[in-house]
């Protein structure tokens, strides 16, 4: 029996898909994804993966910019210094040991300057073969910190001063002054293999060494999978990797499957031809959908991830916004007060989502301090009527707020493509022309997210997820040409007083002190309205029964959804 799907719009997330094949490939590496058979076999080899789209790199910190909302699966390809798991404790990965403060390994000088040192693990190598040392990681510092490719204001690339190698094992990062997360780099701090990206990096400018092939095609990294297949716009195909820091992992080869639509994702994973789906793919009732025919036959799980902020970000840069008014503190609040925040958390989550006033999860051990500190927008349209009042709008006959010239006021919520994005955003524009505002609903596709400037230039309000990282809010994470668009201030928001307490929050080393600097960092964004927190969105992540391992995470900046792949295995 076939399952046809219509054609609707795509979900925010990327879909990855790793799963089983089913029998060799057919001819041009498709595999159904977008019409299947309901007829299901055991799982072989392969392990066939959903996620939303193709990213231009699967590097852990590529040179060229590109959306944050097109994720990419970097954790079955990379492997870095150190990890989180699923509780956001960090671990060793490519390093022998974490440093530890008043240690020979993380040393503070007299003048605030610090040092850390790693040595990493014995034997290890690229997926090419050639062995890692430390000065891959010279090299890369060296790279990334080159102004002319955009990361060298981006932490902790900004504040490393040097990388030496004492030898081929050894790590040492030199930093301008104290940085608390000098112990836990993740991502932020990859090295590069120096073999083969040292002489292009020499005779290329920044365009032709962005777009060679081996930040995508031919990418060689140290995860537990190797790139052996990607035809351009089809897949990624990946093969275990016998020299992985962990040990071989224990499914030979994984298929990465780009699904751009929800639906077809959904119906793949039921016939049992995709086996996971990542991140940003499947909306909650999606995954009640699944837990309904699951209770049944126990054909699998769903996990849920509380780990992706979702929040309305306003444009603040004069040069792009569509109207003055977002730029009146009194409207942003106004339009604060105007959304229904926990009641569409309830609807939109089926009360799996987490509501929240702050960047801060409210689940973390010290949140009570960080709430006291903080000025509530709750749902109030009367307060939301008496705050435009007092920026000169009062509402026309047909209910919707004018200016002094009886002009409507008008400006536009966006969100990116897909059923999740626009649901979200069309319910909070259903609340706002309530309230009395005069609002369109537009909508960012995929291919404009490839545009590094899209997220950037957006003229009025975005709904946006998966960014309540405190330094994406600091005046150098401004995304502007001269830095090629890096960096996730997509708002422009520029205050003095939040990046101050954010260097105190990045140089305090007790963690007593940096639960000040935070709370100090939430009680600005909730004075100035840059931003509108609204909840912790579940990520959810349904895995068919006979694939063991995949695990549901607790908080938002936690490992990702590939967290463990290394250990994933068929079950018998």
């Amino acid at each position: 029996m076939q399952i046809r799907i219509s054609a609707i719009a795509l979900p925010l997330p990327l879909v990855f898909v790793v799963a089983a094949c089913m029998g060799p490939p057919a001819p041009g590496g498709q595999q159904g994804a977008q019409a299947v058979t309901g007829q299901t076999t055991t799982p072989q080899r392969t392990l066939v993966v959903a996620v939303r789209g193709e990213p231009p790199s699967i590097a852990d910190l590529p040179i060229a910019s590109f959306s944050g909302l097109l994720d990419r699966p970097k954790a079955l390809f990379n492997a870095e210094l150190d990890f989180k798991d699923e509780r956001e404790i960090p671990h060793p990965y490519l390093a022998e040991a974490l440093p530890q403060l008043n240690t020979d390994t993380w040393t503070v000088s007299p003048d605030g300057r610090m040092q850390t040192t790693y040595h990493l693990k014995p034997n290890l190598t690229w997926h090419d073969g050639t062995p890692l040392t430390s000065s891959d990681f010279m090299f890369a510092h060296q790279l990334y910190s080159n102004p002319d490719f955009g990361q060298s204001g981006t932490p902790p690339i900004s504040e490393v001063e040097s990388v030496t190698a004492p030898d081929s094992q050894t790590i040492v990062i030199h930093w301008k002054g104290l940085y608390a997360d000098a112990a836990v780099l993740e991502d932020r701090f990859p090295p590069l293999p120096k073999h083969i990206l040292e002489e292009p990096s020499r005779t290329l400018d920044v365009e032709a060494l962005a777009a060679l092939p081996y930040w995508s095609t031919e990418y060689v990294g140290l995860g537990p999978y190797r790139v052996s297949n990607w035809p351009s716009g089809t897949f990624i195909e990946g093969q275990s990797f016998d020299g992985y820091v962990f040990g071989k992992p224990k499914i030979d080869q994984i298929k990465v499957e780009f699904i751009p639509d929800a639906q077809t994702a959904l119906a793949n994973v039921q016939a049992g031809t995709v086996h996971y789906v990542s991140d940003y793919v499947l909306t909650v009732s999606d995954g009640q959908v699944l837990e309904q025919q699951w209770a049944q036959d126990k054909g699998g799980e769903v996990l849920y991830s509380p780990s992706t902020i979702r929040y309305t970000s306003f444009q603040l840069r004069p040069e792009y916004v569509e109207t003055p008014a977002l730029l009146d503190v009194r409207v942003r609040r106004a339009v604060a007060h105007a959304i229904d925040a926990k009641t569409a958390v309830e609807v939109l989550t089926g009360g799996k989502g987490v509501s929240t006033d702050t960047l801060t999860p409210p689940r973390v051990d010290y949140y009570a301090q960080i709430e006291g500190a903080i000025q509530k927008h709750p749902y109030d349209p009367n307060q939301a009527q008496q705050l435009m009042e007092e920026a000169g709008y009062k509402k026309g006959s047909d209910g919707f707020f004018v200016g002094a010239d009886n002009q409507h006021l008008q400006f536009s919520v966006s969100s990116t493509s897909g059923v999740r994005n626009e649901t979200v955003a069309a319910t909070y524009a259903d609340n706002l022309k309530r309230s009395g505002f005069d609002v369109s609903q537009s909508v960012v596709s995929l291919a404009q997210l490839r545009l590094p400037e899209s997220s950037a230039v957006v003229p009025g309000l975005q709904i946006r997820g998966g960014n309540n990282s405190y330094r994406n809010y600091t005046g150098g994470a401004i995304p502007r040409p001269e830095n090629h668009w890096q960096g996730a201030n997509y708002c422009g928001w520029n205050s003095p007083d939040y990046d101050q307490a954010f260097q105190g929050w990045l140089t305090t080393l007790a963690q007593s002190d940096r639960i000040k600097q935070i709370a100090v960092m939430e009680r600005v964004i909730s004075d100035q309205v840059p931003i509108i927190p609204h909840f912790f969105d579940p990520q959810v992540d349904p895995r068919v029964a006979a694939l063991q391992g995949p695990v549901a995470r607790q908080t938002p900046n936690s490992g990702g959804p590939f967290l463990y792949a290394y250990k994933w295995e068929w079950r018998s």
